[in-house]
């Protein structure tokens, strides 16, 4: 059965180029465009991996995920966080709040693609590049 991934966001040339990659892969994948209703999409849906824009109109990423962390149904859904803004202070919010993966845009399809597959495969990395932190978590490295 195919990977069922979710992904939110709402800048659309990134969700469709997204939504490409991972189902020329193989993989489901479901889009949602805004923070507002979110909660209740992931909970319909019940992807195996949730791909998050920080920047959404309604409700923030970070609203989100912490939303998800708090809720023992989606408690260890892998979340690869997506942000234009890559500084330190995003990514730790990130990691604080329980991200499983933090990439920065812009990124290559390749890297989205690798991600996706690791987190569904349950290789969580919860820095987000696998160096443990040394470069800042902004999947600039491969997973």
């Amino acid at each position: 059965m195919a990977e069922r991934i979710l992904l939110i966001e709402d800048e659309p040339n990134i969700t469709e180029a997204i939504s490409f990659v991972l189902k020329r892969a193989g993989m489901d994948v479901i889009t949602h465009a805004n923070g507002t209703g979110a909660l209740e999409v992931i909970a319909r849906v019940r992807p195996d991996v949730l791909v998050l824009d920080v920047m959404l109109p309604g409700e923030s990423g970070y609203d989100i995920l912490r939303a998800l962390r708090a809720d023992p149904a989606t408690r260890t859904l892998p979340v690869l966080m997506l942000t234009a803004r890559g500084q330190d202070k995003d990514r730790d919010l990130a990691r604080q709040l329980g991200a499983t993966r933090f990439m920065t845009k812009p990124f290559s399809n390749t890297e989205v693609l690798e991600t996706v597959r690791a987190l569904a495969a349950g290789a969580a990395v919860a820095d987000g590049d696998g160096d443990g932190g040394k470069n800042g978590g902004n999947g600039s490295a491969p997973p």
